[in-house]
């Protein structure tokens, strides 16, 4: 048996796991095993932590270094508080334990189970180990989604920022309460629409204004520079969201997105049946009227459509900009040109026709090229 082991500490800790207390902390599971280091006369290479990471995923920045000294050689004992430590998915972590640390040469020691790979006896141990811990996130992920679920049916709001035109009550962050700098800018996109406005030309006249975005005041709101360093604009997708949120009626309207599974995190959109409707849980910022008034003209006959003619645009919701990624738009122009064309069809990039200091170039593309082309 190798006594000379160059060992490297795996810990993690979830923020589930902060409900257990101290004992599963990342200072307590460094000082425990350093101890047992210290104990067995191995040398201590480093530390490898994932602070506040699900064991659900594997794909973590500690966890990542950490393979990556074994790959180099560098460590060759992984010593880690208990197998729930490495992961709570038992195929993952099956993999880690047969296959990845032994392809390595590197033995694999989960103190608080007893499970060391340089025994050839407790195979079956490390199996049902890794399957309990995979059902206890099964069951702790349906716990959290029950209690979120209980909080949407309540009409608490339930997120990280609120919405433009209103801001988290100081007493209780779940009341949004009417934000008096926000508020007017709310108000003045649904006047704008009553005035006939499209979503673009409300894009194009608050951008013309220097109206800031919703970003924008979520970081003068917090008192801090916009990290991302772009310049954030208005375009028609913002626009449309603010003025389809029933949020603005004193609605809460929640449960609209999920996850895959409690393994998969990626965000998905719900159906419609599965969204939570609780009326009249804060102060509305327009009235039914207003609301009314501007849901008509959403769902006017030629909405979805383009021209006087009403006609389906032929390849409307499928083109992007090469450039910046953004739909293209469907454009109509009833002039007679001089090549003879009573009616000229093209799409343009949206990001251009937005507007503002990060607007993409002009990009046009006529549609009967187009159709050649395919």
């Amino acid at each position: 048996m190798q006594e000379n082991y160059m060992v490297g500490i795996y810990a993690r800790l979830s923020r589930d796991d902060e409900r257990a207390g101290e004992s599963v902390s990342i200072e307590n599971q460094k000082e425990m095993l350093s101890r047992y280091v210290r104990e067995q006369g191995w040398t201590l290479y480093d530390y490898y932590c994932d602070d506040g990471v699900s064991g659900t995923t594997f794909d973590r920045p500690g966890l990542n270094r950490l393979v990556q000294d074994a790959t180099d050689r560098k460590i060759n004992l992984v010593l880690c508080k208990d197998l729930s430590r490495l992961g709570r998915d038992y195929i993952e972590a099956g993999k880690y334990t047969d296959f990845v640390f032994p392809s390595l040469g590197c033995r694999f020691i989960a103190l608080n189970d007893g499970v060391d790979t340089i025994r050839k006896n407790n195979e079956m141990l490390v199996i049902l180990k890794n399957v309990m811990n995979d059902l206890y996130a099964r069951d702790t992920s349906s716990k959290i989604k029950a209690v979120k679920q209980s909080t949407f049916k309540s009409g608490k709001y339930v997120g990280c920022y609120a919405p433009l035109g209103y801001r988290k009550s100081a007493e209780d962050k779940h009341i949004l309460e009417i934000d008096p700098v926000t508020a007017p800018v709310v108000r003045r996109i649904f006047d704008l629409r009553l005035q006939g406005y499209g979503f673009r030309k409300i894009a194009l006249q608050l951008n013309a204004e220097k109206v800031p975005s919703p970003r924008s005041f979520y970081y003068m709101a917090e008192g801090r520079e916009n990290l991302r360093g772009e310049t954030p604009y208005w375009n028609d997708v913002t626009v449309k969201t603010i003025l389809r949120n029933e949020v603005y009626l004193g609605h809460m309207v929640q449960n609209k997105t999920g996850t895959v599974s409690y393994k998969n995190h990626k965000q998905i959109s719900k159906p419609e049946s599965e969204w939570i409707r609780v009326e009249h849980t804060h102060e509305p910022l327009i009235s039914q009227e207003t609301w009314d008034a501007v849901q008509r003209m959403d769902n006017h006959p030629a909405r979805g459509r383009s021209g006087k003619s009403g006609t389906i645009a032929l390849f409307g919701g499928l083109l992007r900009c090469m450039d910046c990624g953004s739909s293209m738009r469907y454009l109509r122009d009833y002039r007679t040109r001089k090549s003879g064309e009573s009616e000229y069809r093209a799409y343009a990039c949206n990001r251009y026709m937005s507007g503002g200091k990060n607007a993409c170039l002009s990009h046009y593309i006529n549609q009967k090229a187009l159709i050649q082309v395919v």
